[in-house]
């Protein structure tokens, strides 16, 4: 079974020795998603999630891999002994239920797409649209490559249509109206799987991404701004957005975006200033990050009380350079 990372509920992590990488990825974790689902929310590479997760793993922060598989081995014995029972009699009047398509898997939807280019793209508009509607599998997921709007609507109301069909839609649809039409059911939505889709899809409307991602926490639009699997349309959305929600987020949300992003965040903040409470929130805090330094350094609106705070840190007296650099910007003596 796929590891799902989740927090050591006895663990006291303020406690532990956490760099802002380990911090922000201990945030994303809630139990119910899986290595591969966090790699688009995180923003991280395959290879650097899994080492980051290892080393929370080794700290004691989160539950082990090792867990998930010690876990899963009493069920298998269970198999095995159900191996060893007589056979039961199935009846054959019960239909059997068809497995749902797994819209992950490469050669799945090159058969899918094959069948709809093969056979019935060849049918009108209106003709797909109404055959849609009443389409079992594998004629089903081949409808979700139908590049025409209307064929989605109809295709949305077949009472088989589920998760794995919309993820095929949101991840080859081409229209503003057919996505739109998709992300309609908040059950689709709320899916990590249709979202991840939504956001490489080349063509996603400004409408939908401010109505699914503006209600997120700031970390988690800065996240999509920063990707660079996300296509440059997607991430100049997300930039907008993260401007433009900043500064209707608590001082509590706008210092943790700067701290745990080390101030990589605040060139997307461009002419976006900060009100007091953040900024002495942010001058509570013990700053040890050579790089969070050089970008208060470089960000033109940073207060001058933050400027005057990390002139007093150990790491800038010791660092002539950073000293420089803080008594050069123009708030220094402010």
């Amino acid at each position: 079974m796929p590891w799902r990372p989740q927090l050591r509920t006895a663990v006291d992590l303020t406690t532990l020795s956490l760099d802002p990488q380990q911090e922000f990825l201990l945030a994303c974790l809630d139990g119910s998603l899986d290595v591969e689902a966090l790699t688009p929310v995180t923003g991280l590479s395959p290879e650097r999630l899994h080492a980051t997760l290892m080393e929370l793993a080794t700290l004691g922060a989160i539950e082990p891999e090792q867990a998930v598989f010690e876990a899963s081995e009493e069920p298998q014995a269970k198999v095995v002994e159900a191996e060893a029972e007589p056979e039961t009699v199935v009846d054959a009047s019960e239909p059997e239920v068809e497995p749902e398509p797994d819209a992950s898997d490469p050669e799945a939807r090159l058969t899918h797409r094959s069948l709809f280019e093969q056979k019935l793209h060849h049918h009108a508009t209106d003709e797909r649209a109404a055959l849609s509607r009443q389409a079992e599998e594998p004629e089903l997921s081949a409808y979700c490559f139908d590049p025409m709007a209307q064929v989605i609507q109809e295709l949305l109301q077949n009472p088989r249509f589920g998760l794995a069909h919309a993820r095929l839609v949101a991840t080859h649809h081409r229209t503003s109206a057919g996505l739109e039409m998709v992300t309609i059911n908040s059950a689709f939505t709320s899916d990590a799987g249709v979202r991840r889709a939504l956001l490489q899809n080349p063509v996603l409307p400004a409408s939908i991404y401010r109505r699914n991602w503006g209600p997120r926490r700031l970390q988690e639009q800065y996240l999509v701004a920063s990707s660079h699997e996300v296509p440059e349309q997607t991430r100049a959305m997300a930039r907008e957005l993260l401007r433009a929600s900043f500064g209707q987020r608590t001082a509590d949300e706008k210092a943790e975006l700067i701290l745990k992003t080390e101030g990589r965040c605040l060139p997307m903040l461009g002419g976006v200033t900060v009100d007091g409470h953040t900024a002495s929130i942010l001058c509570r805090r013990a700053i040890v990050s050579t790089l969070f330094i050089q970008n208060i350094a470089r960000w033109s609106a940073a207060p001058p009380q933050l400027i005057a705070h990390l002139l007093r840190q150990e790491i800038v007296r010791r660092n002539t350079q950073l000293k420089l650099m803080l008594e050069r910007h123009p708030n220094a003596n402010a």
